[in-house]
């Protein structure tokens, strides 16, 4: 019974010896070993791919070879302005008119021609003709108080068998020849000035004219001061 007490006695103290130096080892193991951060353990971000270094060069522009070539613009040329005092040589052919001769002075010019014109188209409508033109007052005398006209309407055919209309308008034919055309742009009472100018003209080329000019009315004859006013106006050549 002693000796079984020894034996317990003896197996309590290497049990205690035992447990002792497993918890020494223990402490010392946990002591020696490095404690990780749980950051250290997280997965580094992989590294971003170099960025492609751009080319120096631009690329090459592509050439469309069934694009049609450019083609040079070429401006028209500028021409130079109608000179109304250039004096254009033309033959004039005879053609039927409705007449009407008068006379006036050179103050109530642009009425006593108005009126005629006027009388002249009236007397054509009346018998049914046809007007083939602007009407024409042709200067047969002149002096420094007056003149003597007769203003004249174009027609597309002399009637047959009817000499004289109405209001004094008979048939007849417009002057026919040589003449030379000249533009008065502007109002009537201003058109002393162009004759002046035709008259230099005249006088520097030596020409020798009859006492015959036409005036043809492109817009209609309104008043003195009219800026919208277009004649032509042709001098006979003897």
């Amino acid at each position: 019974m002693q000796m079984l007490k020894g034996l317990w006695g003896w197996l309590a103290a290497l049990v205690a010896i035992v447990v002792v130096g497993g918890y020494i080892a223990t402490q010392k193991f946990a002591g020696d070993s490095p404690v990780v951060a749980p950051a250290q353990v997280a997965q580094a971000p992989s590294a971003a791919a170099p960025a492609t270094p751009e080319s120096p060069l631009a690329p090459t522009p592509k050439l469309d070879l069934d694009a049609p070539a450019a083609q040079e613009t070429v401006e028209p040329p500028i021409e130079s302005p109608v000179d109304p005092i250039a004096g254009q040589a033309i033959d004039i052919p005879a053609r039927p008119v409705a007449r009407l001769r008068g006379q006036g002075t050179w103050t109530d010019g642009l009425k006593t021609l108005g009126e005629a014109v006027a009388k002249t188209k009236a007397a054509a409508e009346k018998a049914g003709l046809k007007a083939d033109g602007r009407p024409l007052v042709a200067f047969t005398e002149t002096d420094d108080n007056g003149f003597h006209f007769e203003a004249m309407l174009p027609l597309a055919k002399a009637p047959e068998g009817k000499p004289k209309l109405d209001s004094g308008v008979e048939i007849g034919a417009s002057p026919a020849g040589k003449a030379l055309k000249f533009q008065h742009r502007g109002p009537y009472a201003e058109i002393d000035s162009t004759y002046e100018a035709i008259t230099a003209f005249l006088d520097e080329k030596g020409l020798d004219t009859k006492n015959l000019f036409v005036e043809e009315y492109l817009t209609d004859l309104q008043t003195s001061d009219d800026d919208g006013l277009e004649v032509d106006i042709y001098v006979f050549l003897k």
